[in-house]
């Protein structure tokens, strides 16, 4: 497009065309008042800036709108039309004002969020008293599960916010990491690997049948990758909770968030197991719909996570 081109586009646009609201507004001080002064004052500016203003305006609509004298600022009669206009279009930006309003009311009563496991249980409980604090009003609905079931509730829209445990982000989807997290392979204190006295190879750890989560989950992804491929889980889950008492109970080793087994672990029921040269570290995401950076309630819950 040429620069002439552009200019004409321009000058046909209504923007470039029709005063700006703020001009409007003004000029419909100025008829209820009939003093410019106090048409500046209400509308909070200073007299040479309404003056400015107004003359802005005339340049613009090619006509006189007030007339300006010692005793007061009066409209011209084709002050007045354009005032009569001005009038409707300010009301009609007010009805569309209050119309986003309601919607921003609307979306800021509800959030929904979507998480998996570890994050749910072990970190969103306290971020989400937080945000009751900050928005008592906000309802919260929260859904569990493992990070690709997460990613698929974020992209399809039916959770606002997601926490994802795993390696990559799906296509679609943006991220920021809000944490960091480890993984600690675990056994009950009766187990052979507790009492012997040298860690466990990365070879033995790939080729022992381990308590795991199904697939999908975060901990998987991270644990396969950084094994190079597992043996057949030993017995497969679908929770953490249910992870760690099999554990617990003496089922056999497992790998779990260290998040998740600090009490555990504190108290013997399970004991940390050394593993030679295994990456066992990993970050926590939050993930929204690429392009829709979260606003309202979901941006003030991601705010907190970073808190």
């Amino acid at each position: 497009m040429s620069e002439a081109e552009g200019k004409r586009e321009r000058a046909e646009s209504l923007a470039y065309r029709v005063p700006d609201l703020a001009a409007l507004e003004l000029l419909l001080a100025v008829a209820r008042l009939g003093s410019l002064g106090a048409a500046a004052r209400e509308v909070g500016i200073t007299q040479p800036a309404a003056s400015s203003r107004v003359r802005s305006m005339e340049r613009q609509l090619g006509v006189a709108l007030v007339d300006r004298s010692p005793r007061g600022s009066r409209l011209t009669d084709a002050g007045a039309l354009v005032t009569d206009w001005a009038r409707r279009v300010v009301e009609a930006a007010a009805s569309f004002d209050a119309g986003a309003r309601a919607l921003r009311d609307h979306r800021d009563s509800r959030l929904r969020v979507a998480a998996s496991m570890t994050i749910a249980e072990y970190l969103l409980p306290g971020w989400l008293l937080a945000l009751h604090a900050e928005r008592p009003d906000t309802a919260v609905s929260l859904l569990a599960g493992n990070s690709a079931k997460v990613a698929e509730l974020v992209l399809s829209g039916e959770a606002d916010l997601g926490f994802v445990e795993g390696l990559s982000v799906p296509t679609g989807l943006d991220s920021t990491v809000i944490a960091h997290d480890r993984l600690i392979v675990v056994t009950a204190p009766g187990h052979p690997w507790a009492r012997r006295g040298r860690p466990v190879t990365a070879e033995e750890l790939a080729a022992t049948p381990l308590i795991l989560r199904e697939r999908g989950s975060g901990t998987r992804q991270v644990l396969d990758a950084a094994l190079g491929g597992l043996a057949r889980p030993l017995i497969e889950l679908s929770s953490t909770t249910a992870v760690k008492a099999s554990a617990v109970s003496g089922a056999g080793p497992s790998v779990l968030s260290e998040l998740a087994v600090g009490e555990e672990l504190a108290l013997r029921r399970l004991v940390g197991i050394p593993v030679e040269a295994v990456p066992l570290r990993r970050d926590l995401r939050a993930v929204w719909p690429t392009g829709h950076r979260p606003t309202g309630p979901a941006r003030e819950l991601l705010s907190l996570t970073r808190g």
